[in-house]
């Protein structure tokens, strides 16, 4: 029986692509189901849920309650959730999803969320790495709400 994973994607630096005309990195389309094809995932079943495709400090609490509400919705379908985020508000919705645990007896699941200094369309980005570290923790950790990055 593979772990089955709920990706939540809410964008940040590991999504954002360079834009040739601007001449800027922008969050437009999501690069996760690139770096997900260059991992070996045996036994890890992933579903990809795209909420959003924001820089965090473009975050409202609107935001946050949304990415909190949607990962105590998936929990009852999958072991694990995982959610791609942007570091500059990313413990502020981790604690929001702590909150809404708390508050609701929780979902007896790890959530575990991650991001990235440097994007993955740029040479030496931390983004493979940090996703691999993310997807391994969510299989290991009580449940619970966890930052994992190198």
């Amino acid at each position: 029986m593979p772990f089955k994973v709920a990706l939540i994607s809410t964008g940040g630096t590991i999504e954002k692509t360079y834009d040739e005309l601007h001449g800027v990195l922008h969050n437009r389309l999501s690069v996760l189901d690139a770096i997900l094809a260059s991992l070996e995932l045996d036994g890890v079943e992933i579903t990809r849920v795209p909420l959003m495709n924001k820089d965090s400090l473009d975050m409202n609490e609107a935001d946050h309650a949304l990415i909190a509400d949607r990962t105590l919705a998936l929990c009852a379908d999958h072991d694990g959730i995982v959610i791609v985020h942007g570091t500059d508000r990313l413990t502020v919705t981790g604690e929001r999803i702590h909150a809404k645990m708390q508050a609701t007896g929780g979902c007896g699941r790890a959530v575990v969320l991650t991001g990235a200094m440097r994007p993955y369309e740029l040479r030496r980005t931390d983004s493979v790495q940090n996703l691999t570290e993310a997807l391994c923790a969510v299989q290991i950790l009580p449940p619970g709400v966890y930052a994992s990055m190198h």
